[in-house]
């Protein structure tokens, strides 16, 4: 069975994670295939929203321990995380155009940071995040101690991660960790209909605004309203900003290619 599937329709590209029986968790094949996904995302103009979900009960469980405790398995920490978890981390926030998570169930560990990286994080009402590490003796990775404080705050994230609480889709989405949640019946139907709406929208546009949100993090005041200025200078370039202004005008729905 492919530890990944990949389906490009109408403009969204869709990863699956596919290792239900393993609850998708990470091993080396499938980050190196999640890494060849993202990269054909980033390659692929016709590509303009990206949903990022996984097979069976899980979203994903994080890494497979069954290859680090399985000697002739076994890459090393310092290979899973420079060769495996970083790269993957840094394509999501490096690709210039939206990923939505769509965490369909459990998500521990790596496979909650993971889904915290992307850009919109939706849940069904089954989902449940956990910071499974202290569990086993080792430290939120995958840019969880990036992403958590900034999404729920800083004594919230450090308690998550040092208890590893199992957190419930609602309660998730009340805290600010995630977008928004849905019953287990419309999960799916919604996770197509925002896909479809951003696929439509202007992608470049998207692009910079992830673009600014990202140097946010880290920016003072002076140094991100110089960011703002040079990526709206560079929004009001494209197409699209001109076929918004003049669909607005004109009172209609605007038709938006991404360029």
């Amino acid at each position: 069975m492919e530890v990944l599937t990949f389906e490009i329709n109408e403009g969204i590209a869709k990863i699956t994670l596919n290792r239900p029986k393993a609850f998708n968790s990470v091993n080396k094949a499938l980050a190196k295939a999640l890494q060849e996904a993202l990269d054909q995302c980033a390659a692929d103009a016709n590509i303009r929203a990206v949903v990022l979900t996984g097979s069976g009960k899980a979203f994903c469980a994080g890494q497979d321990l069954v290859e680090v405790t399985t000697p002739e398995l076994m890459p090393g920490f310092k290979t899973l995380l420079e060769e495996h978890y970083r790269p993957i981390i840094l394509k999501i926030r490096n690709l210039e155009k939206p990923v939505i998570a769509a965490v369909n169930g459990v998500a521990a560990g790596a496979g909650a940071n993971i889904a915290l990286a992307c850009d919109i994080v939706i849940a069904s009402e089954s989902a449940s995040f956990i910071q499974a590490f202290s569990g086993i003796g080792l430290v939120p990775d995958s840019g969880g101690t990036f992403f958590l404080p900034r999404l729920v705050g800083f004594q919230k994230a450090v308690a998550l991660a040092m208890l590893g609480d199992k957190i419930a889709a609602p309660e998730a989405e009340q805290m600010g960790m995630i977008y928004k949640v849905y019953s287990k019946e419309e999960f799916t139907t919604k996770v197509d209909q925002l896909a479809q709406r951003m696929a439509q929208m202007p992608t470049k546009g998207l692009a910079l605004t992830k673009k600014t949100f990202s140097q946010s993090l880290t920016n003072n005041l002076e140094a991100q309203l110089e960011v703002e200025n040079a990526a709206q200078i560079e929004a009001s370039e494209t197409e699209d900003y001109q076929e918004g202004v003049q669909a607005f005008i004109a009172k209609r729905k605007p038709i938006f290619k991404g360029k």
